[in-house]
């Protein structure tokens, strides 16, 4: 029986995104369980140098294709679909993501495997694999075996340490040509959000808001609250979908992930696809006028009120010890 991983390695703009190095890294623990190796695919131009990146796997297969902004699933399972005819593999990886989005569910229609969707846990033991899967914005989780160990699972991003699928070895690189069949979807181009806008992922404190802040005239409070903090204001998908602040600042599964040093997460229930972008930050402080609200089971202090009350007392008292 072949127990050879294949991994499809994301990339975005050239370079290889912090996915595939989770992905690269669940691999190795997988190819240890089942006595197999790694092998990682490279479809798109420059493959030679995004395949150097790629050390922890043991193989690399580069597929030379014309350069595009993004991967396509109506051209990629095709390729992934001749690629496994050559090169056999009992596992496929591929990202959860918005790049990788449908390729995981398509290749393995074409190729009558199960999948696993959402992955957010891998567990070998005595060569047997669960794997746990998020459902339902993380309503339940489900924990899944394959049958012989085979299938296509789909990585949720943020999951697995990156760490564990980087090396500085050199890995072997094997240059494969595959014909390209052409899909009715045609990538045209990507529309990226304005670049001059605060990049919330890298903000040590956010003053998040959500349907409790009830009008974008009071926005003025979280961002005075966060100018303070010296901080930015960000939101959950309600406020966005308004049009009170960019996409750029929403957090969620449909937005941004954030890890900042502080969440002060104001007028948010706590909805588990808002919950999946900010349960990791370091400190997670929330208001809310329901007690019985969410957003407490996750935060380490909770204020039981009204936001549009609390929000100015905090600001004032924060200005207060700074000016003292």
């Amino acid at each position: 029986m072949n127990t050879d991983i294949l991994v499809l390695a994301e990339h975005f703009k050239g370079e290889a995104t912090e996915i595939t190095f989770e992905m690269l890294g669940v691999a190795r623990t997988l190819a240890a369980a089942l006595h197999g190796q790694v092998a990682a695919v490279v479809i798109g131009a420059d493959t030679a140098r995004l395949a150097a990146r790629l050390g922890a796997a043991d193989t690399v297969l580069a597929v030379e294709q014309a350069p595009a902004a993004m991967m396509s699933s109506e051209s990629t399972v095709p390729l992934l679909q001749q690629l496994l005819a050559r090169r056999p593999a009992r596992l496929v990886l591929v990202a959860g993501t918005n790049i990788c989005m449908g390729i995981g569910a398509k290749l393995a229609l074409r190729l009558q495997w199960p999948y696993v969707n959402f992955c957010k846990a891998v567990n070998a033991t005595d060569g047997v694999l669960t794997f746990t899967s998020l459902l339902f914005g993380g309503k339940i989780l489900a924990d899944l075996r394959l049958p012989d160990n085979r299938g296509i699972v789909s990585l949720y991003p943020g999951s697995f340490p990156p760490d564990a699928g980087q090396s500085e070895r050199a890995p072997t690189v094997e240059k494969i040509d595959l014909p390209v069949e052409a899909g009715r979807v045609v990538f045209k181009r990507l529309i990226e959000p304005d670049a001059t806008d605060v990049d919330i992922t890298k903000q040590e404190v956010l003053v998040a808001v959500g349907r409790g802040i009830e009008s974008q005239d009071n926005l003025s409070l979280a961002e005075d609250l966060a100018a303070v903090l010296q901080g930015a204001v960000c939101a959950s998908r309600p406020v966005i979908d308004q049009g009170w602040l960019p996409l750029t600042r929403q957090v969620g599964k449909s937005g941004m992930t954030v890890k900042p040093k502080c969440y002060l997460a104001a007028g948010l229930s706590g909805a588990p696809e808002h919950v999946e972008g900010m349960k990791n930050s370091a400190l997670t402080i929330a208001i809310n006028k329901d007690a019985a609200a969410p957003i407490f089971d996750v935060a380490h202090y909770g204020i039981c009120g009204d936001l549009l009350e609390i929000l100015p007392v905090l600001t004032e008292a924060i200005k207060a010890r700074k000016g003292a």
